[in-house]
């Protein structure tokens, strides 16, 4: 861990400096004007308590309960209470990469300043953050408004000294978990427990996560695309600057442009040159137009996602002496930002599926069918395109909007929620989906330019192809297939060749 500190002001996070910060992590610390307005906001808190003024969250029940009033000695208790029966969150534990950028957006949603909580209650929660013990958050339980309460309580439970964490591989339990970073169990005071419950930072997490894996795999679909166009024996045209400048679409240009740094001088474009096919199939010639808008989509969300980074999205919250109940809690804008990164993720799949489908069934004459080396004795790709086209289908089902439903809960209080965090979940798996997809892609097309030797393609083609043999073996005759799409959708994780 590098010894320069990401100082957290609620202000300045982005999203390259997020994911800068995950590929190498350095420690995490509040800034002092973020301290400074954590403590206006903390003894505002105290004020209401003292002045026995009303107000949500501070001095009455929840929900449905915000019409019981609490009493000034029983405030302290009330936090409590909401954190161990907030604490129903199911299902598996979120991933050590993940459940690090909750804490860590967790924490600066709550320097902004607005929350009526101590900075030293997030100084802990950093400590647990930089030492690598992280509290087990389970993905299942919130309905995305309210804030993410179930698993959030889970993260609270870790601080109070009553739930479970994970580090170096060994579970710890109740104070134990503090113990870890040489810290007592912080001691929660009035609204500090709502604070911690109270926010979107599940749906976040899980939304930025899709927005990351899906820009990757954009770029990688830019390849395949581009290397099932040579295997197909492709034009080029459709690819030429000047139709997509007068289309106007910011993404559709920016597609066309990178198929192009791919496809540039290539034997196979010439030797097919003057064929008598006129079009190619939408799925070769429509790639600038449907990755474009691919494209467009993963801007806009990365645009909205840049500003939840800072967002503050609990309730009630303090302006000054004053304090607000509002429904910032509310995740509908995560929601349908992670929906339309699943219908993204799906379009993509559902293209590249296009075109392994025309790379085994002829489009191109000179390969065989199943990009076999004995037709009929052998069975080539066919039943890997046939997996592509499974979990493409797959993923027109999960593309299918969360956003879009809503379910009363809290004795109807709460009576329409975003479904946010379940879009991001399934989102997860699509993008799984996705690039095993696109390994099918990338390894069928491969095979079908090597099988066009001593013909050449593109000298950036040639690399990728290089790239490609690196993870997995030529095909030389059938084998099971099954390992080298699971490597090679392992490796679209990382960068492709640069061009």
């Amino acid at each position: 861990m590098s010894d320069e500190k990401l100082i957290l002001d609620g202000e300045s996070l982005s999203l390259n400096t997020l994911a800068g910060w995950e590929a190498q992590p350095r420690p995490v610390t509040l800034s002092e004007g973020a301290k400074k307005r954590m403590q206006t906001s903390v003894d505002a808190v105290a004020r209401v308590i003292d002045e026995e003024r009303v107000s949500y969250g501070i001095n009455t029940g929840f929900g449905a309960l915000a019409r019981e009033r609490i009493s000034r000695d029983k405030v302290v208790q009330l936090q409590y209470n909401l954190v161990r029966s907030h604490a129903c969150g199911v299902g598996d534990a979120l991933s050590p990469a993940l459940t690090r950028r909750l804490m860590l957006l967790k924490a600066n949603a709550l320097a902004v300043g607005c929350s009526g909580i101590r900075a030293e209650v997030v100084e802990t929660l950093l400590a647990l953050l930089n030492a690598d013990v992280l509290p087990m958050i389970p993905e299942q339980g919130s309905v995305g408004a309210s804030g993410d309460l179930a698993p959030l309580a889970h993260l609270a439970l870790a601080l109070i000294g009553e739930g479970e964490a994970l580090h170096d591989g060994e579970v710890l339990e109740g104070r134990d978990v503090l113990a870890a970073v040489d810290r007592e169990p912080v001691v929660l005071q009035a609204k500090e427990g709502l604070a911690l419950l109270n926010g979107t930072q599940l749906s976040a997490t899980l939304a930025i996560d899709g927005l990351f894996r899906l820009e990757q795999l954009w770029r990688a679909s830019i390849a395949a695309g581009a290397l099932s166009v040579e295997a197909l024996a492709g034009s080029y045209s459709p690819f030429d600057a000047r139709v997509h400048q007068v289309r106007r679409m910011p993404g559709q240009i920016r597609a066309a442009e990178g198929l192009r740094a791919w496809l540039t001088e290539s034997e196979i474009r010439e030797n097919h040159r003057d064929c008598t096919r006129v079009q190619d199939p939408y799925a070769l010639r429509c790639m600038p137009q449907v990755l474009g808008a691919v494209r467009d989509t993963l801007d806009h969300a990365r645009n909205m996602l840049e500003h939840e980074l800072n967002g503050v999205s609990d309730n009630p919250l303090i302006f000054d002496d004053e304090i607000i109940s509002g429904g910032n809690f509310h995740a509908e804008p995560i929601a349908m930002i992670s929906d339309f990164l699943a219908i993204a993720g799906a379009e993509m799949g559902s293209i590249s599926e296009r075109r392994t489908d025309c790379l085994v069934r002829g489009v191109n004459p000179a390969l065989p069918l199943f990009l076999t080396e004995e037709a009929g004795v052998e069975s080539g790709f066919m039943i890997a395109h046939v997996t592509a086209a499974a979990l493409a289908s797959e993923n027109k089902t999960l593309a299918h909007p969360a956003s879009v439903d809503s379910i009363s809960t809290s004795a109807g209080q709460e009576d329409h929620v975003s479904m946010a965090p379940w879009a991001g979940l399934k989102l997860h798996r699509l993008c799984d989906n996705l690039a095993r997809i696109l390994a099918v892609e990338l390894m069928a097309a491969s095979r079908g330019v090597e099988l066009q030797a001593p013909l050449k393609t593109t000298a950036e083609l040639q690399q990728l192809l290089s790239w490609i043999r690196d993870t997995v073996p030529a095909h030389k005759g059938d084998r099971r297939l099954d390992g080298d799409i699971e490597a090679l959708a392992e490796a679209l994780r990382e960068p492709l060749p640069a061009v």
